[in-house]
């Protein structure tokens, strides 16, 4: 069988005007990715609803990484997931931190089986949390990701409007999510200096020139990566430490790139390890 070249999608989405069109950009993908199916594996439709962006991912067997469109989730209403259901895919699986866009998740897309993960989630790892309900979907969804690419123990540093460590590591037999570490997210931090102070600057995030800073910007922005490198480095050697073991650590999100370029610590960044992990709960529970 000769296979499609596919090349991935660019649109973003707007609720008030989509460049690309909801439906064609999903219909279409859609469609092509069904010659590759096999065996009795759904297409599923992976939704990660986070505080900043949501994204939809349309899943096929055999496919090989994932076709992305986003919205931002302060736009995403309920005409917008009302279109979903003319796309082509078989279950849904939602992993959500935002109750309000997940219950519009919950009455749109009923026509389908769907999944919304949570600490009742069959799972691949155990729970050792003493109040598993209160752990957040994608941090689940990042744990049974890590866990699927390299064992345990392991951290996954997820970059995003906070950046939180999730860490798997072995309880008996078995791997367990053990827990983790919140904080306020770079752009959360550099947002509220420009917001509380008079005269310092919005800036963008870069790598810095030098470590001292020759203009505001600079400096605000020396102290923004190598702080936050800092920060994310005592944080795993805090967890380390209570592992008695070295964690292999990957990271994902946002500033995931800009920060593990200055740390050896993080093996790798993996830009769609949340998707992942939806997808591995996903085929885990519709099957």
């Amino acid at each position: 069988m000769v296979e499609p070249e596919i090349k991935q999608g660019m649109c973003q989405l707007s609720a008030h005007g989509p460049d690309c069109g909801l439906f064609t950009a999903f219909f279409v993908f859609g469609k092509i990715m069904a010659c590759f199916a096999f065996g009795k594996a759904m297409r599923l439709l992976l939704i990660d609803n986070s505080n900043t962006r949501t994204k939809f991912a349309v899943t096929a067997p055999g496919q090989d990484g994932y076709d992305i469109q986003h919205v931002a989730t302060r736009e995403l209403d309920a005409t917008l997931v009302e279109e979903l259901n003319a796309l082509d895919f078989e279950a849904a699986v939602i992993s959500s931190v935002v109750p309000e866009k997940a219950a519009l998740f919950r009455q749109g897309l009923s026509l389908r089986p769907l999944h919304e993960i949570s600490h009742e989630s069959t799972l691949s790892i155990g729970i050792d949390y003493p109040h598993p309900e209160q752990i957040g979907a994608d941090r689940l969804a990042n744990a049974v990701a890590v866990h699927a690419r390299v064992g345990a123990p392991a951290v996954v540093v997820d970059f995003g409007t906070a950046v939180t460590f999730d860490v798997v590591g072995p309880i008996g037999p078995e791997a367990s999510y053990l827990g983790g570490v919140i904080a306020p997210g770079l752009a959360s931090m550099t947002d509220y200096l420009h917001r509380r102070t008079a005269l310092l600057p919005e800036i963008d995030l870069a790598e810095p020139e030098s470590a001292i800073g020759k203009s505001t910007t600079e400096a605000m922005r020396a102290g923004a990566v190598y702080g936050y490198r800092g920060m994310i480095r005592e944080v795993l050697q805090a967890i380390q430490r209570e592992l008695d073991a070295a964690p292999t650590v990957l990271a994902t999100g946002g500033d995931a790139a800009l920060i593990a370029a200055g740390l050896p610590e993080v093996r790798e960044v993996i830009a769609d390890l949340t998707l992942e992990g939806i997808h591995l709960i996903g085929e885990r529970n519709l099957a």
